[in-house]
């Protein structure tokens, strides 16, 4: 590994902690507009969380389902550093301590959902994991088989199901949004609708699972192949990774972003992972020419992506505490304010997380839920995820 790669003072892998820091408030320039929506996830029931202003569209675009892919791509880097640790140590791998790690996460992703978010990714996560965690350690060919086998298979039905919404008339599947301010009155009712309707909500879960496995095992491959290295073949890897999620994918995503709800598949899950490996050349990159010592937005970002889990989850209950009828409810208030509350809103939570990220950091050395999962599982001090090679 190059020395570039590396934090000297941690050996962490200096440009993960960005990266995922990135990812993290990313992911919530897409959320923010779930929860800005007035009636929260009941509008999303009724089909009306899609763009009509192009403004707000234009907006979307910048974040929807890019973020979250690159996230995804980060937390397969993550089961590779924690695969290399086992060997190091001589241990078993999976053995039986990753599949408690991945039940733990199934279960704060359960928790998450029932009490604060709809559309958590945390249980497709975990299901995923466990699968790429006896997958991580085989041959590159075996790897590629798995990724090729399933990779296709998700994206033969991604645009099989798009060919047959660009094939069936609009009005056949208009539904009129109903936004009504009311269901977000109560968090005790909004709990019993994600319960009620766990099915619905829960459906993403078939599309998370394969893209998440194809992404983890390219994520892992991505380490393997010197993508965080201050090389020149790491450099090498991020151009070509810049070029096609650029130059490539960003374009096509823009057409799809603005040609229509029928597009919503290819726009949120079949563009956004090549745009996602761009995003993570350009970031990488970025950070590895630094000869600077980091400023507070480079310290902030790495503050979010060393307490990850816990920034998700909270970025997400600051949401509902200020969007939802039960709180502050600006989602009806500000509603005449869209779109650009919500960019506000967003930019708000972000300082917030960066903030109060980096003063937990001062006297601890993770999240306090990344601190909760480790003393479940009883796994010691090897951090989740942790960027140390």
């Amino acid at each position: 590994m190059s020395v570039a790669e590396q934090t000297p003072a941690t050996g962490r892998i200096a440009s993960l902690d960005v990266l995922r820091g990135v990812a993290i408030l990313g992911t919530f320039a897409s959320n923010a507009w779930l929860f800005a929506v007035p009636g929260g996830a009941t509008v999303w029931l009724s089909g009306g969380l899609l763009a009509n202003d192009p403004v707000e569209a234009g907006l979307r675009l910048l974040s929807n389902g890019k973020f979250l892919a690159l996230l995804t791509l980060l937390f397969g880097v993550g089961i590779e550093l924690q695969y290399r640790a086992a060997l190091r140590r001589g241990t078993r791998w999976p053995g039986r301590r990753y599949p408690v790690r991945a039940l733990v996460l199934f279960v704060e992703g359960v928790l998450h959902y029932v009490l604060v978010f709809e559309f958590d990714v945390l249980m497709g996560y975990a299901v995923a994991a466990l699968l790429v965690a006896y997958l991580v350690g085989r041959s590159d060919r075996a790897v590629l088989v798995w990724t090729v086998a399933v990779g296709g298979i998700y994206v033969v039905v991604l645009l099989g199901l798009t060919a047959l919404l660009l094939a069936v008339p609009d009005d056949a599947l208009a539904t009129p949004p109903v936004a009504d301010p009311a269901a977000t009155a109560s968090w005790t009712a909004q709990v019993s609708d994600r319960l009620q309707y766990l099915p619905l909500f829960r459906i993403e879960i078939l599309l998370i699972v394969p893209s998440a496995t194809v992404l983890f095992l390219l994520g892992a491959r991505l380490l393997r192949s010197g993508a965080f290295a201050g090389s020149p073949a790491g450099a090498r890897i991020r151009r070509r990774l810049m070029v096609w999620g650029f130059g490539v994918a960003l374009p096509l995503n823009a057409l799809t972003a603005f040609g229509g709800e029928d597009w919503f598949l290819v726009d949120r899950y079949l563009l956004p992972p090549l745009v996602a490996l761009g995003l993570l050349g350009l970031v990488t990159s970025i950070v590895l020419r630094s000869r600077e010592a980091p400023g507070p937005l480079r310290r902030g970002l790495a503050a979010v992506g060393r307490t990850a889990l816990s920034s998700y989850v909270l970025q997400n209950v600051l949401g509902s505490v200020l969007c939802y009828g039960w709180g502050l409810g600006l989602a009806v208030r500000l509603a005449d304010a869209r779109p650009w509350w919500v960019v506000g809103l967003w930019a708000g939570v972000c300082a917030v997380l960066m903030v109060a990220a980096s003063l937990w950091l001062r006297r601890f050395d993770r999240g306090p839920l990344e601190l909760l999962a480790h003393r479940v599982q009883g796994i010691g001090r090897v951090p989740v995820q942790s960027g140390r090679e």
